[in-house]
Order: C-alpha cells, then sequence, then structure tokens
C-alpha cells in the first residue's frame, strides 16, 4: 500500500497543474498562481514521501516528470501566451504578429521537457542544479503574469521585455550553469548560507512587494530573480 502514496500524491500534482492550465486559458491568473503553488506542494510531498517510506520506483520517476512537465512546463506557458495574447496590440497593428508571436511563450513548455530529460540522464544533479529548474521557471512566469494582467498601461516595452525574457529563461533552464538545490538536510547555518538567504530574501520580496506594487504575488517574481543571483555569486565563490 506504502508504494502507492507517492505515485498519489504525483497524480495530484499533475491534476493541479491540469486545472491551473484551464485557469491559464480563461485569463484567471490567480488561479493560476493558487494551483501551479498547490502542484508545487504536491511536488515537494511526492518526493519526501517517497524517500520517508523507501517506496522509490522507475514508475513514479517518469510519472514524476510527466506531471512535472503539465505543471511547470505548460501551465506557464498558456499563462504567458494568453498575456500576450490580451495585449500584442500594443507593439503591432498587424493581424498576423498579433495572432501568431504570442506563440513564442511556448518556447517555455519546450525547454521545460528538455530540462526534465536532461535532469533525469544527469547525474550530476544528485545535489543541486545544472540550469534553472522547471519549478522556478514556473513560479516565475505565473507570478509575473499575474502581475502584468492587472498592471493599468502595458507598454510596449514591456511586451519586448517579456519575449526577451521568455528567450533568456527557455536558455537557463538548459544552460550549465549551476545552481542550488532547496533540499536541506539538516538546520545547520554552515553549507545552508544561500539556503537561508534565499528564504530570508523571499520573505523581503514578498513584503515589498505588498508595500510599493501592492501585489506580494510579484514578489515571487523577484525571488525567484534573487535565487538565480544566488546562485550566480555561489558559484563565483566556489570556482
Amino acid at each position: 500500500m506504502k508504494n502507492y502514496i507517492p505515485n498519489t500524491l504525483t497524480s495530484l500534482n499533475l491534476l493541479s497543474g491540469c486545472i491551473a492550465s484551464v485557469m491559464a486559458f480563461h485569463g484567471k491568473f490567480l488561479c493560476v498562481v493558487a494551483w501551479v503553488i498547490v502542484a508545487a506542494i504536491f511536488d515537494f510531498c511526492d518526493g519526501f514521501t517517497a524517500r520517508l517510506l523507501k517506496a522509490y520506483s522507475p514508475l513514479g520517476k517518469e510519472l514524476d516528470s510527466l506531471a512535472d512537465m503539465v505543471s511547470f512546463g505548460v501551465a506557464p506557458a498558456i499563462a504567458v501566451f494568453t498575456f500576450l495574447s490580451m495585449n500584442m496590440h500594443v507593439i503591432s497593428g498587424n493581424a498576423f504578429v498579433v495572432a501568431y508571436l504570442p506563440y513564442v511563450a511556448f518556447l517555455l513548455t519546450v525547454f521545460s521537457a528538455m530540462r526534465l530529460a536532461k535532469f533525469n540522464v544527469d547525474t550530476r544533479q544528485t545535489s543541486s542544479f545544472m540550469g534553472l529548474n522547471t519549478p522556478a521557471n514556473a513560479m516565475f512566469w505565473i507570478s509575473l503574469s499575474y502581475g502584468l494582467a492587472n498592471m493599468p498601461v502595458v507598454s510596449a516595452m514591456l511586451i519586448y521585455t517579456v519575449l526577451f525574457g521568455i528567450v533568456l529563461f527557455s536558455l537557463l533552464m538548459v544552460s550549465e550553469i549551476p545552481m542550488f538545490a532547496f533540499k536541506i538536510k539538516n538546520l545547520k547555518f554552515a553549507g545552508n548560507e544561500y539556503r537561508y538567504i534565499l528564504v530570508i530574501g523571499t520573505i523581503i520580496m514578498l513584503i515589498a512587494a505588498e508595500v510599493v506594487l501592492h501585489s506580494f504575488i510579484l514578489g515571487i517574481a523577484g525571488a525567484v530573480l534573487f535565487y538565480i543571483a544566488l546562485s550566480l555569486i555561489s558559484n563565483r565563490k566556489t570556482a
């Protein structure tokens, strides 16, 4: 019976990702944020439960990647696609550009798939990541989509920045840049410095986003940027 528990949690991750995708198509960005966060919680719990119960299986490994593909690869891309579709007229009056340029958002899905496949076969990623992990990428885009969709005015520069960001983050996911993992083996500060700094920084980002922008959800995107910056700093110190 215990062998079914992790796979059940993984399946709930997948279900949450499906719901988030539907919400994204309808432009309900707050619901997208909520359901992707729920998916991330199930994603954490399935791995934790598998380790706790020693209920590992090849099926569970494959199912986990497939669930992550939907929750962290498809749903965020749909959210970005919907945002761009709603605002593409800002940069062009051309019907072809307005209709088809938003599909650039699905580069996030394609590179998420490549990232997940790479993770499954890369033995270097047992205690750290090579490239930006898909949950962090997803959290950035769903929070950014929510924040941008609620802005009173969307400028052309903002749309171009989003398009550039899609390409940049897609490449980050398959890059060879080492990034620290979130797993904490013990609560000691030594060895977990950057993880504790990330937690403190995330809290500050959420509070600052609420005070300045009146949207703490945008602080999630800031926290992901902070995570990337911390990873780059830690790499320079260990080089």
